[in-house]
């Protein structure tokens, strides 16, 4: 029974994540193609308190992942090796970006770090999509150590699936955006919404598709049949809720696509953690990846305590900083 726990605990981190992060991911892809300086400081002000925030659930997943499977956690990071420490680094960037940007009065130096303000967005969300899709379609692992290389994981499937996640939070971005802009910059947010709209879901249909045809094991799960009618649904009505000056409730239905797409990307993996292209026998799962049913029980009882504490938290910051960007002598 922990086993399960555990692994509906990962899919509530993940999820979390995606929808926080994956909004200051989207907002940083979008960054670079407005114009005016102005804009381009309400664009870095409006995840100006909460971007740091947003990044500690990846490291929470990180630590649980550890706390509870970490056979899975040891394959996995050996696996991903090359590309965590890209993803290190464009975090990294997106950080240093934000800080330094409004450091020196030079049109060259701000125009630098929008670049890599942008760049590191953009690249971050596409190799978060790209690792998504080779968990999904399965890595050439056998006995628990992978057998492939790093260019081996930029596979079309993948990479759609890393295409289709730039998307996804390139519209959550502008959702989230259309929020807190105003004025001309909140009209150019809907403009945007069009159009990462049309682009999610032409991705999300590919992605879709070739899933159908090319993953077993997410053809064949219930789950994701029950789960991909409210994805539709979710995704149906983000554009009639913006149109109609609703953009909050688009932002939830944007937010509940999200959930409902790392739902069912857990229901096609159940009961795997990984699995192997070379063979079902050496595929990880929640049972024999497991850490022991005691480690198991005491880490559950702090997550217990821990995570109503960090939704409070969360939910708290985001109600102190909720309205309309303005900028003032402090901002970015």
């Amino acid at each position: 029974m922990l086993n399960e726990i555990w692994f509906v605990l990962l899919t509530v981190l993940l999820a979390g994540y995606a929808i926080l992060d994956g909004f200051d991911l989207g907002v940083g892809i979008l960054h670079l193609f407005s114009r005016k300086e102005e804009h381009r400081r309400v664009i870095m002000n409006a995840i100006g308190p909460v971007w740091d925030g947003n990044e500690v659930w990846l490291l929470t997943f990180g630590g649980a992942l550890f706390a509870a499977f970490r056979i899975a956690y040891a394959t996995v990071f050996s696996a991903f090796y090359t590309a965590l420490m890209l993803v290190l680094c464009t975090l990294i960037f997106r950080a240093a970006s934000l800080e330094f940007r409004s450091k020196v009065e030079s049109p060259a130096w701000r125009a630098t770090w929008d670049f890599v303000f942008s760049l590191s967005s953009f690249l971050a969300a596409l190799l978060f999509g790209v690792a998504v899709g080779n968990v999904l379609v399965g890595l050439p692992i056998e006995d628990l150590v992978y057998k492939g290389s790093f260019f081996s994981l930029l596979n079309p499937f993948s990479v759609l699936v890393g295409l289709m996640t730039v998307a996804l939070f390139a519209l959550h971005g502008a959702l989230f955006l259309r929020i807190k802009a105003s004025g001309e910059l909140e009209i150019q947010a809907e403009r945007w919404i069009t159009l990462t709209h049309r682009a999610f879901v032409i991705l999300f249909i590919l992605v879709t598709v070739q899933a159908i045809i090319t993953v077993p094991h997410a053809r064949v799960s219930w789950g994701s049949w029950l789960v991909l009618p409210l994805n539709i649904c979710a995704i149906a009505a983000i554009r009639p809720l913006s149109k109609t000056g609703r953009p909050h409730w688009a932002f939830v239905a944007s937010g509940v696509n999200v959930l409902l797409l790392v739902v069912n990307f857990a229901a096609s993996m159940f009961p795997n953690l990984l699995i192997s292209s070379l063979g079902a026998q050496h595929n990880v799962t929640i049972y024999n990846g497991a850490n022991s049913q005691k480690t198991l029980g005491i880490m559950f009882g702090i997550v217990c305590v821990g995570f109503p504490l960090v939704l409070l938290y969360t939910a708290w910051v985001y109600w102190l900083f909720r309205g309309k960007v303005r900028l003032d002598k402090h901002s970015y």
